[in-house]
């Protein structure tokens, strides 16, 4: 009888097999593809959506709350009069080719992105740095040529990562990191494929493949979500669908924030733009809530100024210029544009560039400006708006980190050029107090939100759409990243 339950009980165990294991793959959505995996030598938001911290990692990085945490830098030392850093650097990391990864390499990536012919799209980070020095192979020792506040944020941008001299011409195709994954395979017009690092410094990655799928349509994102063929959208393209997927216990939607300034940018080197008044009238015409509502379905949060709400020294300066029919008109009449004026608006591929264009032309059309609306693809986005300041209007979403500073640049695209505002940004560079940079950020907002430069429509929100059971995603975006590090299936 004992034998015979004891038969049963095993016949019973073979039967109800032990639960599967989670998967250990996940398949990320992007609307737009990387032009290339290089974060030193181009500003797509892309590359870093791929490779930040993924592939590439820098001395610093920055967390999903916007913190600066060690790296490959796992402590440093600041001097007294905040001109010298001395950078303590992890010992055994190597690169995905096998070679470590030492002081010589971080004084090879500092000196490159500040060299003369550098291609860095941020290059501006790096010139505070005065020399890079290596004390010895596990010690980096970088002079300033004056006080720089925000110096270990900046080198926790993706523009800072660290790259071989060996490897670093070879970035752009084959991305040769020290991160938690190796670059795997790239379909263009597909996908990317990156597998684990079994030879990282740190905590292995759980999950052994991550691929990255790009869909450009967003009726086609979300058939693929639906169907399962994408386990994860952090930046859901389609805000119309959300509620269905909220309805569906198979997925959770997460809103978070981003530091996305979705701006009228404005060729202020055109000389209809150039006059402040028209500017003004632009300002007055925008409904920047009817805009979040036409072409959002009401996520985002109107702004007035080129700063990210959630910032504790944002300034609210959305009632500056008012929406105003009558008020833009008065002030096109003033610049000698009473009988109208005819402006082009050129817009990339994302939704709320294409859709909020067709709200903000329809706006501008009722005060007298006829817009003549051009849809680009990203890379002639690139080359004719961002490179060669070829238009007068154009609609993108600024996603860097605290870049108030691209206002001093007299050769940005923007082509603004105030002696006012480069003397606030001097100031707040050399200051430290978080008080006194506050009150500095509080002033650069309003003179550029005074002065019109831009049209500021909204902070993009971070709609993200995903399936229940997976982990460790990040709800909000200090900066451009799909930071797969801590990501993991539950189930």
């Amino acid at each position: 009888m004992k034998k015979s339950l004891s038969m049963l009980g095993a016949a019973l165990v073979l039967s109800f097999p032990a639960a599967a294991a989670p998967p250990d793959s996940v398949t990320i959505g992007m609307q737009l593809e990387p032009p290339h995996l290089d974060p030193t030598a181009g500003a797509a938001a892309a590359i870093d959506e791929v490779v930040y911290a993924n592939v590439f990692e820098g001395l610093t990085r920055i967390g999903p709350d916007g913190s600066v945490n060690p790296a490959l830098a796992e402590s440093w030392s600041i001097s007294d009069d905040g001109l010298e850093y001395v950078f303590t650097l992890r010992q055994g990391v190597l690169f995905h080719d096998g070679s470590s990864f030492d002081a010589d390499d971080a004084v090879f990536s500092l000196n490159r992105a500040r060299a003369e012919d550098s291609t860095n799209a941020q290059k501006v980070l790096f010139e505070p740095i005065d020399s890079v020095e290596a004390d010895n192979s596990g010690t980096l020792r970088v002079v300033l040529k004056r006080p720089t506040g925000d110096f270990l944020f900046s080198m926790g941008w993706g523009d800072a990562i660290m790259v071989a001299e060996e490897s670093a011409g070879t970035n752009k195709a084959d991305p040769t990191g020290t991160g938690p994954f190796r670059f795997s395979r790239w379909s263009r017009g597909d996908r990317i494929e990156l597998v684990r690092n079994e030879d990282y410094w740190g905590e292995p990655a759980a999950l052994a493949k991550a691929t990255f799928r790009f869909i450009s349509d967003p009726a086609a994102a979300f058939n693929a979500v639906m169907a399962g063929d994408i386990d994860a959208f952090p930046v859901f393209p389609a805000p119309e669908n959300l509620a269905q997927f909220e309805a569906d216990e198979r997925f959770r939607v997460v809103v978070g924030s981003t530091e996305g300034e979705t701006i009228l940018s404005t060729n202020n080197g055109r000389p209809v733009l150039s006059d402040r008044r028209v500017r003004q009238a632009i300002a007055h015409a925008i409904d920047r809530q009817a805009i979040v509502d036409g072409a959002m379905f009401g996520y985002g949060t109107p702004i007035g100024t080129h700063f990210a709400p959630h910032h504790p020294a944002y300034v609210d300066l959305t009632g500056l210029y008012p929406h105003d029919v009558e008020k833009a008109k008065q002030l096109l009449e003033e610049a000698g544009y009473g009988s109208g004026l005819t402006l082009s608006l050129k817009l990339p591929p994302p939704p709320y560039a294409r859709r909020g264009g067709e709200v903000v032309a329809s706006q501008l059309r009722a005060v007298g400006i006829d817009v003549g609306i051009e849809n680009v693809e990203w890379a002639q986005w690139l080359e004719q708006v961002f490179r060669g300041d070829d238009y007068d209007l154009t609609i993108v979403s600024h996603t860097e980190p605290m870049d108030i500073g691209i206002y001093a640049r007299d050769d940005y695209y923007f082509r603004y050029q105030s002696d006012e505002f480069n003397s606030i940004i001097d100031e707040l560079t050399v200051t430290a107090d978080p008080e006194a940079r506050n009150a500095l950020l509080a002033s650069a907002q309003r003179r550029i939100a005074e002065d019109a430069v831009n049209g500021y429509l909204f902070q993009l929100a971070k709609t993200g759409v995903w399936r229940a059971g997976l982990e460790g995603l990040w709800k909000n975006a200090p900066v451009q990243a799909n930071d797969l590090t801590g990501v993991y299936w539950s189930e």
